[in-house]
């Protein structure tokens, strides 16, 4: 980056960073954000459908809940090793907070995450049964391949490239769920899916946040952000509804 150009007008110019040395204190501070969102989420994410394999109808259902578990925490460990480079303590970080702590059934956080515990505000319910990860699983997929369809195309390439690399094995557990929806829809299990698609909908319907368009703005001066918060949720809205569709369940 040229000494008399700001990191807004280097990155408005197409530039990219790719070593934590020359990234600036405060796009330094939103990128550690970012990473610890998807850090945070993964590790509570993994550590939820942990607790639900052993409640899989059959073996193939019970090594795809594993797969789940095992890939998302690599993706965690491959996105924490670049966290690393910026100075995180990432042997403590596995175990700094209690990925399994659920809030009751009937809580409502909105968008809410503590400072010290960055998971998207959806991690933060507990799932209840096999028919309500499957759901779960489903509608939650789409707002990944959303966020990181996103996340591919910010300005500090290491980061950009891993979620690229990561992008595709989410997309497959969203596949996963797929497969693992039909066979409950066969079972005549519809029912039950359609109350879990209820709850779980305004909870992932949270992921995108509140939409402000200053914060946005901001991001995307430094090239971490492209589209509003509400722009992505109506993304997830367009896909989530089609895919259920198929599956003869309604969005809310």
């Amino acid at each position: 980056m040229a000494e008399d150009m700001t990191i807004e007008s280097y990155l408005a110019a197409g530039g990219v960073l790719s070593n934590p040395t020359n990234v600036p204190p405060r796009y330094r501070a939103e990128l550690m954000k970012l990473m610890a969102t998807f850090v945070d989420s993964e590790l509570a994410g993994a550590a939820g459908f942990a607790d639900i394999i052993n409640q899989g109808p059959g073996i193939k259902e019970r090594i795809a809940a594993a797969k789940i578990v095992l890939e998302k925490t690599d993706n965690a460990d491959r996105v924490l090793k670049i966290m690393g480079e910026f100075g995180a303590n990432t042997d403590r970080y596995a175990n700094h907070h209690p990925w399994t702590t659920r809030l009751d059934r009937d809580a409502d956080i909105g968008a809410t995450r503590s400072e010290h515990d960055m998971r998207l505000a959806v991690f933060n319910y507990p799932i209840e049964g096999w028919e309500d990860a499957v759901v779960m699983n489903l509608l939650m997929s789409q707002a990944v391949d959303v966020q990181l369809a996103e996340f591919s195309q910010i300005s500090y390439q290491p980061l950009a490239e891993a979620f690229r690399d990561i992008a595709p094995i989410e997309a497959r557990h969203g596949e996963l769920a797929v497969e693992g929806a039909i066979k409950l829809i066969e079972q005549g299990k519809a029912a039950t899916m359609q109350v879990s698609v209820d709850y779980w909908w305004p909870r992932v319907a949270a992921s995108f946040g509140t939409g402000a368009t200053d914060r946005t703005g901001a991001l995307r001066k430094l090239g971490l952000r492209q589209l509003t918060g509400v722009e992505m949720k109506d993304l997830w809205i367009g896909k989530a509804t089609e895919q259920i569709a198929k599956l003869g369940l309604k969005a809310p």
